[in-house]
């Protein structure tokens, strides 16, 4: 049964009391929260070795187990660049979205407030790269001036389905990452925050997606922007230098990993929670499932 405008509206203000509401009783300061003096502890790896992109593979069983640690921080930290890239995205996408909206209404409130989050997500990220003493990889020279255009031009679909993608994918990590307490305790923590804040902006995101109507023509254009979306994103997790760290040639380290089993499974699975929601919204469908599926979600 299709809602009403009224009956959208008042879904809208009920989720965002919420949200506020959770946001004022459990928020975190990462700066306050984190101990940063605090050292390595030797022998521990920065993400579960199940989850690395080499896992299982020919290069995998080359390097030494200090190397293998080693290539798990590089990549925690690729893809903690990338999740800072898609957050200054998404604060750009929630301040278009806010500027055109009532600011006195709980929706907009809130979405200055997931503005907020994410600054300190992004700080958090940042200042985690910088204690690992590693580069901050960044998503890659195309995607980020992709990102540019998109974070400008991004309809409301685009907007949420986009921000669902990324914070899910993120969020697949982490959960698994927080609960492992063999991996490194400052990684774990800087994880446990950012899954419990995040699931909030989950849910703003998938609600707010899930409440728009699009026509057959609408969203055929929605699936293939939203598929570009999840390719260069997807594609971007792990910067090819990462391979250098190890002495591994960052072409060959690339070529392996994309046809690595192990990676292949782990992008599917950290994706099919959200895939299966976007789908729901018709936003995947033949205009872009031929994307999906080659850079491995599906």
């Amino acid at each position: 049964m299709t809602t009403t405008t009224e009956e959208r509206a008042r879904d809208r203000k009920k989720t965002a009391e919420r949200l506020l509401a959770s946001s004022a009783k459990l928020s975190f300061d990462p700066l306050k929260e984190i101990d940063w003096a605090a050292e390595p502890v030797e022998g521990a790896y920065y993400l579960p070795p199940h989850r690395v992109s080499l896992y299982g593979t020919e290069l995998w069983e080359g390097l030494t187990e200090a190397q293998r640690i080693e290539l798990s921080k590089h990549e925690v930290a690729s893809v903690a660049s990338v999740g800072i890239w898609f957050e200054e995205i998404l604060m750009q996408m929630l301040l278009r979205h806010a500027f055109d909206r009532d600011p006195t209404t709980a929706h907009v409130q809130y979405a200055l407030t997931e503005i907020a989050d994410e600054c300190r997500h992004s700080v958090m990220f940042a200042k985690m790269i910088s204690w690992m003493g590693v580069p901050a990889y960044g998503p890659g020279k195309v995607s980020h001036e992709l990102g540019r255009v998109f974070k400008a031009v991004s309809t409301h679909s685009q907007t949420f389905g986009g921000t669902m993608y990324v914070e899910e994918i993120l969020d697949s990590f982490q959960r698994e990452m927080m609960a492992d307490e063999s991996l490194q305790p400052l990684v774990r923590q800087v994880s446990r925050i950012h899954v419990i804040e995040e699931s909030r902006h989950i849910t703003y995101a998938r609600e707010e997606m899930l409440r728009r109507d699009l026509g057959p023509v609408r969203r055929r254009f929605e699936q293939l922007l939203l598929g570009l979306v999840i390719f260069r994103s997807t594609k971007s997790l792990i910067h090819p230098q990462v391979y250098a760290a190890v002495g591994i040639d960052p072409v060959e380290g690339r070529r392996v990993a994309r046809a690595n089993p192990h990676w292949r499974a782990t992008k599917r699975e950290m994706a099919a929670k959200v895939i299966g929601v976007l789908d729901k919204a018709g936003l995947v469908g033949g205009a872009n499932r031929w994307m999906l599926r080659r850079i491995g979600v599906i």
